[in-house]
């Protein structure tokens, strides 16, 4: 059985825990960007999940947004009811997930009050994330990543 760095088996121990059928895949050049990301999976931009770490009110809240758009934090505020977001530090991203910038996946992440999914990453078959590290990377169907996140549907990217 292949082992995995740490941040990256507790996303995998997720997956089979809820028995969901994911590809974690490893790039030794890292995919710490969304182009680099493409690149090395053969996708879209599009199909690729920025999961950012918003402060909305004081709370962490993850943003998952196409890797060929930007998140607006005005619409990640709206979308988690919020009076303001803004984009997490470095330590507030480790402290909410678990997970270093640049390889943050979309789950776990016990400390996150709330996922906001942006729409238009549920048209596509899988859409790729970032999977504990900056050389790990997960393919996932939406649904799963949804249900997975408990992710709420939201507009968040800037038009």
């Amino acid at each position: 059985m292949h082992t995995w760095p740490e941040p990256v088996e507790r996303v995998a121990a997720v997956l089979r825990a809820q028995g969901v059928d994911a590809r974690i895949e490893e790039f030794a050049e890292g995919t710490s960007t969304a182009a680099a990301a493409a690149e090395a999976v053969g996708c879209e931009a599009a199909q690729i999940v920025k999961t950012l770490v918003f402060v909305c009110d004081g709370l962490p809240v993850l943003a998952l947004v196409p890797g060929d758009r930007r998140a607006d934090p005005a619409k990640v505020a709206a979308a988690a009811g919020a009076g303001y977001a803004r984009v997490a530090s470095t330590d507030e991203v480790l402290a909410a997930t678990g997970f270093e910038p640049g390889g943050v996946a979309p789950f776990p992440a016990p400390r996150v009050s709330r996922v906001l999914i942006a729409r238009e990453l549920l048209q596509h078959e899988t859409i790729w994330a970032g999977a504990g590290s900056s050389r790990h990377i997960l393919g996932i169907a939406p649904a799963d990543a949804v249900r997975l996140t408990n992710a709420e549907q939201a507009d968040l990217a800037e038009a």
